[in-house]
């Protein structure tokens, strides 16, 4: 009796970007060194794919709910309760989660910028005592404020909190995508008692003694919360009801945990990852293939790349992604040569083009490659967006490509 197949996942978020003209047209992916998915490409599948739906805004929550198989149109309540699963925060029927970010905010020509969405990338600890402070401030029985890890957190509205009437129709703006923007159109408006949490949030962090010992050495200060993605707890079916397959999570950004926790996987807790260019990268594949051998199925996922498109970064974007292929997709697909059958998908979620500094809602390239004989071999074939184009394969509803990836006819 053969072993069974096993499947990775492996997201490289924000990968996919636009022509830059300083590249003499090519994209990121054009350009750097990636040998372990070219030979993905050249061996298995390539192809276009829509993780985001029209009309949806094209954030991470949206395109990995898409990647694991669930459609947004129907599952999407909000970033904030995708977010709680992963912290453990239990939310009632009632109850309303927000992301929470740590920013800094500065003045400009009369009015205030987003200066940072993340607050430098605050430590981890920094920001744990932040929060937990802030909670003790400025938090109720109602309103209650858990920390996550650096710039991104949780704020939860128990029972609905009566006076955040109709929050789920409010539009909050994500803060990456106002960055060196003046805040005030993106604000809630006046006298909303969100604008008022804000503000008070702001009035006690000035003076904070992590924020004046962060200027003291010359780093930016957590100098605000900034509320957005709110939501009710989504019901989701499991991988293993839909599928039969068991599996884990790897990442160091709880929305990603939060979705993999609702779809029913377990989160493999990697040391030293930290969802930036300092992350563990070894550890995520050690830890991927070790997962493997207890169960069939691991979802990898890697935020460098999208914070270079944040920075609008050229060469940290290109730096990220040629890491991402050698010490993740290339430990990877050496490591699974122990296992008789296996599958791989690699792509971004979305793009997070240089020129824009924000996530857009193109479609982005895939590549599925089993190990399985039979496949028709194109050597000189790149994965990249060009290559993925002429393919001449666009799935139009992101949600289908898990079941394209599960299907044993699929992938060449």
């Amino acid at each position: 009796m053969s072993e069974k197949m096993k499947y990775v996942i492996i997201v490289g978020d924000g990968m996919a970007d636009y022509p830059v003209e300083s590249l003499g047209g090519k994209t990121p992916l054009m350009v750097a060194k990636t040998p372990h998915m070219d030979f993905m490409a050249s061996e298995g599948e390539i192809g276009l794919v829509r993780t985001v739906p029209e009309g949806f805004n094209p954030g991470s929550e949206i395109a990995n709910l898409s990647i694991f198989g669930y459609d947004p149109i129907r599952y999407y309540t909000g970033r904030g309760p995708l977010e709680a699963a992963s912290l453990g925060v239990h939310l009632s029927d009632n109850d309303i989660a927000f992301r929470c970010n740590l920013v800094t905010l500065k003045s400009k020509d009369h009015g205030v910028v987003m200066e940072d969405f993340s607050a430098g990338h605050i430590r981890d600890e920094e920001a744990r005592e932040v929060i937990l402070d802030l909670n003790r401030e400025i938090g109720t029985k109602e309103i209650q404020f858990f920390p996550g890890v650096s710039y991104r957190h949780l704020m939860v509205l128990r029972n609905g909190a009566a006076k955040f009437l109709n929050l789920e129709k409010v539009e909050l703006t994500p803060p990456h995508d106002i960055i060196g923007k003046e805040i005030t159109a993106f604000l809630p408006q006046m006298n909303d008692p969100l604008l008022d949490l804000m503000t008070r949030s702001q009035q006690f962090l000035k003076h904070h003694s992590i924020n004046v010992a962060r200027e003291a050495k010359g780093l930016l200060p957590a100098n605000s919360i900034w509320l957005w993605g709110q939501g009710r707890s989504p019901r989701m079916f499991t991988l293993k009801e839909r599928f039969g397959m068991d599996g884990f999570v790897i990442s160091a950004v709880h929305l990603i945990k939060g979705i993999g926790i609702l779809a029913g996987l377990e989160v493999l807790e990697v040391p030293g990852i930290t969802g930036y260019f300092d992350t563990n990268y070894e550890g995520k594949a050690q830890y991927a293939l070790e997962g493997l051998k207890k169960k069939d199925f691991v979802y990898v996922h890697v935020e460098a790349p999208d914070e270079a498109g944040h920075m609008g970064d050229l060469q940290l974007k290109v730096d990220a992604i040629e890491v991402f292929d050698q010490k993740i997709v290339g430990a990877i697909l050496k490591g699974m040569r122990n296992f008789e059958r296996y599958k791989i998908l690699v792509l971004p979620d979305h793009p997070t083009p240089l020129s824009v500094r924000t996530h857009t809602a193109d479609p982005v390239p895939y590549v599925i490659y089993s190990n399985e004989k039979g496949k028709r071999s194109c050597p000189h074939r790149r994965f990249d967006e060009v290559s993925a184009g002429q393919s001449g394969i666009c799935i139009e509803r992101g949600f289908e490509l898990i079941e394209r990836f599960y299907n044993p006819d699929s992938s060449g």
